[in-house]
């Protein structure tokens, strides 16, 4: 049992691992870890800064965006609601502390997490002041500390929320190109989009004892595979054997370790080395302009995002092999992620559109029960994540470009996907997306489920099918959080503003591809022929253009997903 840290004003705390009863003030001397048995309790942001950085030395970013509410979202209350209950709650102005400080003397800068603030929940906000810090290390020429402690991707804010896993990331790549470390230290819960991102592809990724990290967290494991947990399932030391981290510290070590990296960097640090990487200018976050077109519902046949969820995952919609027969030519398959297995969820290899040679992959479900269970209905193990990665580096070395075909719920979220490294594998593809040299159209054909679709779909175009959805979590997993009971399903599909005019709206998405009427699956040959399309359109452009403009501007393009410039966008539609 995870250790709880002990309120203002109390004189005693009870352990969480022990249950022996503590003074505080002692507690608070060890750093608020258990002297009995070396529990780590939760440590709020500022307590971690006081922990870590040189005293006097922290100096906050001066930005403060505004408050966002980028879809008007209500479950049983307004979001502009929780925000504020959170602000009273922590003091915060949101789940994250950015800043420039010294550790050791050795300068950096820091965005430490705050687990109370809506669970650390990555929402714009929190997406804009970590890419911000990190361009502020870029342009300092420091190494940049994330102390992560997070539930996942703030739900109240959809989609938009899923796009701070690739702004995040692709400034992590920035700093990687210019040479300058880049540390995250895990701490008690590390879980979903976080994970999958920012928190596992640094270059040094530190586990505090006790922390857990995952892609899935225990409950939704348990819900999904119907298994008991392995004994220290996630923890720390679990992620240590399994080769997720380099090292488990505990937390009266951890200032100095981080000073012995940051001094091992900056002594191999040489002025001149850094590459001229240009910053791209932030935009102001805006606040959703009330009765703003965001907040439409977008009509599904039957007039409701819930029906276009279930036409999204109708099992005769055609799948990635059903577009590659039809939409596609001479499709020739390639196999394996070359470490070790083949996941059948995910196909991909080489194939022609319109005579022009191309890397397809998608993900892949099937149409029978025996089909979708051959093919894990569609949801990427890490070898199936690492084998899209394997074919989209080998796209870029033969200089073709590529095409993507999102249809998962979701991502793998079993035990051995987790002990094989699941959110690793999602971070990385994202990342390698941000800088993918060549040209990537990707297309949403059924559902976007969460990290799983966005590891295929950090692209220079995003396209969905008309009733295609794409979403930070499924309508029924949203409701079993905020709502009573998962039979608020409807209404939390509502609230996401998950389907594909909702998206366009909000920028996420370029284009809607025709369905046939009423749907795909009633004439296969329509809707392939409206895929090729609608891919054609949008990847002619892309070709002629520099490999170096193509990585620009698709940085570009997630970047702005930080700011949520949701007024324009809503505006111009």
């Amino acid at each position: 049992m995870t250790a709880t840290a002990p309120r203002e004003g109390q004189l005693w705390s009870r352990c969480g691992g022990c249950a022996t009863l503590l003074y505080r003030k002692r507690l608070r001397r060890n750093l608020d870890v258990c002297p009995e048995c070396g529990a780590h309790a939760r440590v709020a942001a500022p307590e971690r800064l006081l922990q870590i950085v040189d005293p006097g030395s922290f100096t906050a970013l001066p930005e403060r965006p505004a408050e966002v509410d980028p879809i008007g979202f209500v479950d049983l209350l307004p979001y502009p609601h929780r925000l504020t209950a959170a602000r009273a709650g922590t003091g915060l102005p949101e789940a994250v502390v950015c800043g420039t400080a010294a550790v050791g003397r050795q300068p950096c800068v820091l965005a430490v997490m705050d687990f109370r603030f809506l669970g650390g929940s990555l929402g714009c906000v929190v997406g804009e002041l970590i890419t911000l810090a990190a361009e502020r290390a870029l342009a300092d020429e420091v190494p940049l500390v994330l102390v992560t402690a997070s539930g996942g991707a703030r739900m109240q804010e959809g989609a938009l929320s899923l796009m701070q896993m690739a702004t995040v990331s692709q400034a992590i790549a920035a700093l990687r190109e210019a040479g300058l470390l880049t540390v995250s230290v895990l701490t008690d819960p590390t879980y979903g989009g976080v994970a999958a991102s920012f928190a596992t592809n640094t270059d040094v990724v530190l586990a505090e004892s006790g922390a857990r990290m995952g892609f899935a967290g225990p409950r939704v494991i348990r819900q999904v595979t119907g298994r008991d947990l392995p004994e220290g399932f996630q923890t720390a030391d679990f992620l240590l054997r399994h080769g997720q981290v380099d090292m488990v510290v505990p937390r009266h070590a951890l200032r100095g370790r981080l000073v012995a990296l940051l001094a091992a960097a900056r002594a191999g640090r040489r002025p001149a080395s850094r590459p001229g990487v240009p910053r791209q200018e932030p935009s102001p976050l805006v606040a959703r302009p009330a009765g703003g077109a965001a907040a439409t519902t977008a009509p599904g046949p039957g007039g409701d995002a819930w029906e276009t969820v279930r036409l999204a995952r109708h099992p005769g919609r055609p799948t990635t092999l059903d577009y590659l027969e039809t939409a596609f030519d001479g499709f020739v398959e390639l196999h394996g992620d070359r470490l070790g297995a083949d996941c059948p969820a995910v196909v991909g290899g080489l194939a022609r559109l319109d005579g022009r040679p191309v890397m397809v992959i998608g993900h892949q479900k099937g149409h029978t029960t025996a089909e979708l269970v051959g093919r894990n209905f569609g949801m990427a193990s890490p070898a199936g994540h690492r084998k899209a990665l394997r074919l989209m580096r080998l796209a870029a070395r033969l200089g073709l470009p590529v095409v993507t075909l999102v249809d998962t719920p979701g991502a793998d979220p079993g035990v051995r996907a987790e002990e094989q490294g699941q959110a690793a594998a999602i971070a990385e593809s994202i990342l390698a997306l941000t800088v993918l040299p060549t040209p990537v159209v990707a297309v949403i054909t059924g559902e976007g489920g969460s990290g799983g679709a966005l590891a295929l779909a950090v692209a220079d175009r995003v396209l969905m099918l008309q009733h295609a959805v794409y979403s930070v979590i499924s309508p029924e997993g949203c409701a079993a959080i905020l709502w009573p009971d998962r039979g608020a399903a409807p209404q939390a599909a509502r609230a996401l503003r998950l389907t594909a005019p909702d998206l366009c709206r909000l920028g996420i998405v370029d284009d809607l591809v025709p369905e046939p009427t009423p749907a795909a699956h009633h004439d296969p040959q329509a809707a392939a022929r409206a895929l090729r399309e609608a891919v054609l359109a949008h990847l002619l452009p892309l070709l002629d253009v520099p490999p170096a403009t193509l990585v620009r501007r698709r940085r570009q393009r997630f970047r702005r997903f930080g700011a949520a410039r949701l007024g324009a966008r809503a505006g111009a539609r």
